[in-house]
Order: structure tokens, then sequence, then C-alpha cells
């Protein structure tokens, strides 16, 4: 087991999609970029910005285009739009995204569901993607879906995985992300598949998507970090979850996540504080609570003074 904590963990920020995208509060546009534009300046060098599908599917991400344009791009930041199809790659390249980001479901149901085609398919569609913007300055990433399990079919044979690691790199991806969209990971497995999975994709290359759903979110990064991982995805407050994963809401916490490396020695070069007082904003914007914890408990270095002596 790595001991040596030395080597940075890359934080990805994923709120302003994936959190944002099951809340049923509408967010105002001014508001999606007031919260990109103050990520920006936390320290993250990967912001997940929005995404490009139907407006049908997910009314709360129908502005893609207006915040992707609306934003104060900062220098050293990878602006990166979810893109489903070859229609959402032309309004994502249209808009100026850095990165655009293809999912398809190591569950064959879990595909059907979200994608409403089989894995297989998906591939084919995003043979076309690939062909657009091939030779451009935008890059690729493929993330695989339910990769540690799904709530319709259970337990995803490795293999399933591999095979379409295989498939996505054979496409160009330059980017690959195992997804524990269900949260249904747990610590040993993760570290059996991610020490796998580098064997195949390079560190710098690889994220890990966790859920909290089961509270095993923070372990298992940790579990993936000693596999050799230094990329992962986390959302600000604990934001967001799959819509069409029963029970999966709830991405690891961005600040619970960067706290945590704060205190074992990780560098993650983000602005702790700073995030703390944004994910605080939260519930004011959203109408209810975050499930995240150390934007309500404090840092252990916020001390308080002793209380007042009674009697």
């Amino acid at each position: 087991m790595i001991t040596d904590y030395s080597e940075r963990l890359v934080v990805q920020e994923v709120s302003p999609r994936d959190g944002l995208q099951i809340e049923p509060t509408w967010v105002e546009t001014a508001d999606k970029i007031k919260l990109i534009d103050e990520l920006s300046v936390c320290g993250f060098t990967r912001i997940e910005a929005g995404s490009f599908v139907s407006p049908k599917a997910i009314p709360a991400l129908r502005d893609g285009e207006a915040v992707f344009q609306g934003i104060a791009r900062r220098a050293g930041v990878i602006y990166v739009a979810l893109v489903p199809n070859l229609k959402g790659a032309q309004r994502a390249i249209a808009s100026n995204a850095d990165e655009l980001n293809l999912v398809l479901s190591a569950s064959q149901s879990h595909n059907m569901a979200n994608m409403r085609m089989t894995p297989a398919q998906s591939l084919v569609a995003f043979n076309e993607v690939v062909s657009l913007v091939q030779g451009s300055s935008i890059s690729f990433n493929g993330t695989v879906a339910t990769t540690f399990g799904c709530p319709f079919e259970g337990r995803i044979d490795e293999d399933v995985v591999m095979r379409l690691i295989d498939a996505y790199q054979a496409l160009g991806m330059q980017g690959i992300t195992l997804a524990d969209t269900t949260g249904m990971a747990n610590p040993r497995q993760v570290h059996r598949l991610v020490s796998r999975v580098l064997t195949q994709v390079p560190a710098s290359q690889l994220t890990l998507h966790f859920h909290n759903t089961r509270g095993l979110g923070l372990s298992n990064v940790l579990a993936a970090y000693e596999a050799g991982a230094r990329r992962f995805d986390a959302s600000l407050g604990g934001l967001g979850g799959c819509p069409f994963a029963p029970g999966a809401s709830g991405n690891i916490c961005t600040e619970d996540l960067v706290n945590l490396c704060d205190e074992v020695g990780i560098d993650t070069g983000i602005d702790l504080a700073h995030l703390l007082t944004l994910s605080r904003s939260l519930p004011a914007l959203l109408g209810h609570e975050m499930p995240g914890q150390v934007a309500k408990a404090g840092r252990n270095c916020d001390l308080h003074p002793l209380p007042p002596r009674f009697g």
C-alpha cells in the first residue's frame, strides 16, 4: 500500500453539470455563470461546466450555450462539456468547450434507460463525434458509467469494463473515466480494478467518479489513490446524481475531499477556505441543505472559544 502522499491529487469540479442536472429548482443562467467563475478562482484545473443533452431530457441544463459563452475563462482551466451525440457535440464546439466528455454504460439496462440504445450502438454514434473534431485542439474523454455496479443488473464484469476502455482508446479518446454512477463501489473492488486499468491507461489520463450513496465515497478515493489514480470528479456541496439510477443521488463532496487531502498531506492546489464560502452559499441558491459535512462542521483548524462557565 502507498503511504507516501506526496503526489498531487487533481480534482475535477462537476457541480455545474452533474450537480445541477437533477435539481428541481431552476438555476438562472447568470447564477450558473457566477458559480463557474467562482470555482475558476479556487484553484481547479478542470471544471465540467455543463452539458449539451436534449433540453427535454435534462431541462435544468437547457442553457448550455449561454453558460459556456458567458463564463470568464481563466488561463490553465479546462472547461469540459458532456455531450451525448453528434448534435450535442456540434453545440458544444460552437460554444467553445475545451473538452468533450462522452458517456456510455457498462450495463446494457442502464445504457438503454439513459441513452435509449445499447453500449455498442453508443460507440457507433461516438464515431461521428470523433470524426467531427478530429485534428482540432478539442480533447475527448470517454466515461464508462456503472463501472462498479448497476441497480438493474448488479455486479459488472471487469472484463466488460476493460473491453469498453479498449473501444474508447481505439476511437482515440485521450482520457478515460470510471464512474460509480450508482454508488455501489467498495474500496477493495476499486483498488483491484484501478490497478488493472492503470496497466493500460496512464494515471494522468484516468479519472475516477464516485458517489457517496452508501457512505463509501471518500474511502473509495483513498483506495484508488493508493492504487495509483490521481484524478477525481467531485461536486461542490455533494450535489448531484444520475437521474436514471434509482437512489444514486450524491456525488462525493468537493470540500470534504479537499479537506481530507489537506488533513493527510495530499496536495490539491485548491483553496479550501474559498471553497467552503462558496459551498455555504448553495442553500440560498437551491432552497435546501447540502449533504456535505465540512461546510457545516468547519475545518479542524477552525477553533472556537470556550463556552462561558455556568453556576
